[in-house]
């Protein structure tokens, strides 16, 4: 019987899987002026990734992208669409859905995936793909979908996204002092491990805030919630009256100085009622500590799991849903 992978395991190797991509990506000559638009399908840990590369390529992109994780394509649509699927099994239902009304609207297909009916699908069509290893459960893959996410977009828009993913393998190599921050914060909130949890974000740290949400309930099967400045300060804002049980974590991006003046607010509030607050926002917002970034919040939530005695490596209600709905 094969060894399963452990989250520990995948975040100590983690610049493995970004070296994979740079190993193994070849070109999808793909032009992007052929598309009016970019539409990509993925769900959870193999959705975050496209949603996070997204975000980050709005400036440099000419065209409008959405990251759909359902069931239905939008109505926009075309031949002119783009459509790039992330799903490391290869058979989620959403993503195979979208799969099949992406070929009947005869858009052009690239997918990401380690197998499964995707890539049989894609074989059979002859559609670009890109290989993930196997042996992992799906959240613990990010190094690979994000990073050929980002290898992708580069190439639509005429940039090189390689030298910036070899410094996060060289920035990772400090793995340990990642790992330590990491239980920094961990400490921060010693004695409430049990709370909420509310990551305060901008609109270019939402993605990957998701993305530690995400982790924080299926790893530590915490509450994880997200919530987004400036719309905060519009009606979240009025709920902050007192101490709450609820850890904050605040993660902004630090690009827009009025954003940043809301967050020292905010910051400030919080505390000044009595509220645990770590503040783990960016002085460089880059692509290599956005990794880091993600790096250190895994650990949290993986850290985590073991002061609130779960077992990261299941996820026994979404196994009953999965058999629930085959029935």
């Amino acid at each position: 019987m094969s060894h399963a992978i452990t989250h520990e395991e995948s975040l100590d190797q983690f610049s493995k899987q970004i070296q994979f991509v740079l190993d193994t990506y070849t070109p999808h000559h793909l032009t992007l002026n052929k598309y009016s638009n970019i539409v990509l399908g993925g769900l959870g840990g193999s959705g975050i990734g496209a949603k996070i590369a997204s975000d980050f390529m709005q400036s440099s992109l000419s065209v409008p992208t959405q990251l759909i994780s359902d069931y239905n394509l939008p109505a926009y649509v075309s031949e002119k669409t783009l459509i790039i699927l992330s799903s490391y099994s290869g058979n989620t239902e959403e993503t195979l859905s979208l799969l099949a009304q992406a070929e009947e609207k005869n858009c052009d297909i690239v997918a990401i995936t380690a197998g499964g009916k995707l890539l049989d699908a894609c074989k059979r069509n002859g559609y670009k793909t890109y290989d993930i290893e196997l042996g992992f459960q799906p959240r613990m893959t990010l190094g690979y979908s994000l990073s050929t996410l980002f290898l992708i977009f580069g190439e639509l828009a005429g940039a090189d996204f390689t030298p910036d993913l070899q410094k996060v393998i060289e920035d990772l190599s400090e793995k340990e002092a990642l790992k330590q921050k990491a239980k920094t914060i961990i400490d921060t909130f010693k004695g409430f491990e049990n709370d909420k949890y509310v990551t305060i974000c901008d609109g270019k740290t939402f993605a990957a805030g998701t993305r530690f949400c995400q982790q924080l309930q299926e790893n530590a099967k915490a509450e994880g919630f997200l919530s987004i400045l400036p719309e905060n300060n519009h009606n979240m804002i009025e709920s902050y009256y007192g101490a709450h049980k609820t850890n904050f974590i605040l993660f902004n991006s630090g690009t827009n100085d009025r954003v940043n003046k809301r967050f020292g607010f905010i910051k400030e509030l919080l505390i000044k009622n009595n509220n645990r607050v770590f503040d783990l926002s960016f002085t460089d917002f880059s692509v290599s500590e956005i990794y880091k970034a993600i790096y250190i919040l895994d650990w949290v939530s993986v850290y985590l799991t073991d002061e609130r005695g779960e077992d990261n490596m299941l996820i026994p209600n979404i196994i009953d849903l999965k058999g629930f709905l085959t029935n």
